[in-house]
């Protein structure tokens, strides 16, 4: 996909709009499955996309798919992903939430003792299950997406092992996952070699194991000079250690892995166009037509995502802070060097496709953008834009 492209798609579409170009998507899962062994699983993290379209083409790649929601569930099963392909992993959800799941016959996925409890108390073996364990590993690129640390909401303290064996022996739960999964945009790729080394420690205690889910958090470059997880050398390395595993242990497992920013982040380009250029004593801002409501992850994580200006690529170099136009300080970047924005140019995001349309929103009764995807050298319109009757549609006049 070109820069060409990204305009002409623009002036079909207008503006904001996302555009995902699958062949990024494809790319990025054969770089895992090349590189890990056949006896690896990779289930996509639909919490980073879930436009159906996306769902529909990742399944059409062969991945499985990991869901942190009921309606995940659903959407996967309406995507094509057959109930064997789908692991559901919620948090802070309550047993009604997991019924329903067991009644749509998922993977299912516990992370606290208290639903534990209860899921034994009233099905006991009847129903096999993951157990999601905290390893008190802290890793991932931002603390608001680290999620093994001790302090963590999500998962079972591994000092929990006993309480969970008592669970264990007392309603006859079958164990037949663990899961672990430590934070995203992970930096060490040891981390998972830790993880995997306290997976095969704990599987002692499950006899009838037959998974083991790493989670994910797969690193991708936002900028010039980031680094992308080296997938090919971790697979050595992870498949070197399960080797090494079923030699001493004599217990094959089957290893599972949830890639969510990994497969779609870079496929993602969020188009918004120059509203105003606005000069105050030490800044010049570019204001777009979107904020916080279209793209938050520079606000609340404070991630960098590449800005270009698209119209004007070869006019000169300037300093602009961008912001959007968002009742609240919804500022995209501070101080970057872009070539010079006049009012009315197309500007890009790059690195859009995950968490950015999945986190959008209707603040200040601001309309939610459109969705393209790219494919086969063709624009598809995925998702028309938001009309005004949209705010109201679930709405009841009393007055």
């Amino acid at each position: 996909m070109t820069n060409q492209d990204l305009l002409a798609i623009a002036k079909e579409f207008g503006t904001p709009v996302y555009v995902y170009d699958v062949n990024s998507i494809r790319e990025q899962y054969e770089k895992l499955t090349s590189s890990f062994s056949k006896n690896t699983r990779f289930f996509y993290a639909a919490k980073a996309l879930t436009n159906i379209n996306i769902l529909k083409y990742v399944e059409k790649l062969g991945a499985s798919l990991d869901c942190v929601s009921i309606n995940e569930v659903k959407l996967g099963l309406k995507a094509g992903f057959s109930n064997d392909r789908i692991l559901f992993t919620p948090n802070c959800v309550d047993l009604a939430e997991i019924e329903e799941a067991m009644s749509l016959n998922v993977h299912i996925n516990i992370d606290n003792i208290s639903i534990l409890e209860q899921f034994g108390n009233k099905f006991g073996g009847s129903y096999p299950i993951f157990v999601r364990i905290n390893p008190h590993i802290f890793a991932g690129g931002n603390y608001k997406i680290s999620t093994g640390h001790i302090d963590s909401k999500f998962g079972i303290s591994i000092h929990q092992l006993r309480h969970i064996e008592r669970v264990m022996k007392s309603t006859n739960i079958n164990v037949e996952g663990l899961h672990m999964h430590t934070g995203s945009e992970i930096k060490d790729p040891d981390v998972f070699l830790q993880g995997l080394e306290i997976m095969f420690e704990l599987a002692e205690h499950f006899p009838n194991l037959k998974y083991l889910d790493m989670g994910s958090g797969f690193k991708v470059p936002y900028q010039d000079g980031d680094i992308e997880t080296d997938v090919k050398s971790l697979g050595k390395k992870v498949n070197a250690a399960i080797k090494k595993h079923e030699e001493t242990s004599g217990k094959k497992f089957q290893l599972w892995f949830e890639p969510g920013k990994f497969l779609v982040s870079k496929s993602g380009h969020f188009l918004v166009k120059s509203n105003v250029i606005k000069q105050t004593t030490a800044t010049v801002f570019v204001g777009v037509n979107s904020g916080f409501n279209h793209l938050i992850r520079p606000m609340f994580y404070d991630s960098y995502h590449i800005i270009e200006n698209l119209s004007n690529p070869k006019g000169p170099e300037r300093i602009y802070t961008v912001v959007g136009n968002i009742c609240e300080t919804d500022t995209f970047a501070w101080d970057r060097k872009i070539n010079e924005v006049r009012e009315g140019d197309v500007i890009v995001f790059r690195n859009a496709g995950a968490y950015g349309f999945e986190m959008s929103s209707n603040f200040n009764s601001r309309l939610k953008p459109a969705e393209v995807m790219f494919l086969d050298g063709k624009a598809h319109l995925i998702r028309k834009r938001d009309e005004f009757e949209d705010l109201l549609k679930n709405q009841i006049e009393v007055l």
